[in-house]
């Protein structure tokens, strides 16, 4: 049987955009192949049509989520409104959705257990999104410059408090989590809570 042009490409997309989803609302542990071949209204049998394996598929949804997250970043940080762009992460709105969020909040921890090739897409990734974050918190400490090891350690405030509040089942107390990580976001960001010397070197 022969395809249209542009089928293989059309069929390998469907995988990944379920898989993406999948990955993010279930977790990649607990979504099998042929979850994902359903979602994407295609036989579990072509999967190898497409990809070597689903540790491959998983390289692959990594890289364009987390290009796509970081063009939206971009664009949010262009706007130049910092405070609406933490906003909008520490939200009701993102705590509910995992499958279309941050899927750095969603499968950091999931990735850290897989092997180097795809710890390896995920960091090289996510670098440009941590720069970014980077230049803005050093624009709003005046000119401050802020390493990429800084901009992810403001990140990762951002990453525990959503992972945290998607965690505890009361909404009411949900909610207080991500009010409570506003602030220190704001805080952090602002350099307030900026140590006045170095910490001692370990074993000094």
């Amino acid at each position: 049987m022969r395809y249209a042009p542009g089928h293989n490409e059309a069929a390998r997309n469907r995988i990944v955009n379920a898989a993406s989803r999948l990955f993010r609302e279930d977790g990649i542990a607990a979504v099998g192949l042929a979850k994902i071949m359903t979602e994407a209204d295609l036989t579990v049998g072509t999967f190898y049509t497409h990809f070597k394996s689903k540790e491959a598929l998983v390289r692959e949804t990594l890289l364009r989520a987390l290009k796509v997250r970081h063009a939206e970043l971009g664009e949010a940080l262009r706007v130049g409104d910092f405070e609406m762009a933490v906003r909008a992460y520490l939200s009701p709105e993102h705590r509910d959705a995992p499958g279309t969020g941050c899927p750095i909040a969603a499968l950091a921890s999931e990735v850290a257990r897989h092997p180097r090739a795809t710890r390896l897409t995920f960091a090289t990734q996510a670098a440009p999104s941590l720069d970014l974050v980077a230049e803005c918190l050093s624009s709003r400490r005046g000119g401050e410059k802020v390493s990429r090891a800084d901009a992810a350690a403001f990140f990762g405030l951002l990453v525990g408090t959503l992972q945290l509040a998607r965690a505890t089942p009361d909404k009411v107390e949900s909610d207080l989590i991500l009010e409570a990580g506003l602030r220190a976001a704001f805080r952090l960001a602002s350099g307030d809570n900026a140590p006045s010397t170095s910490p001692p070197v370990r074993g000094s």
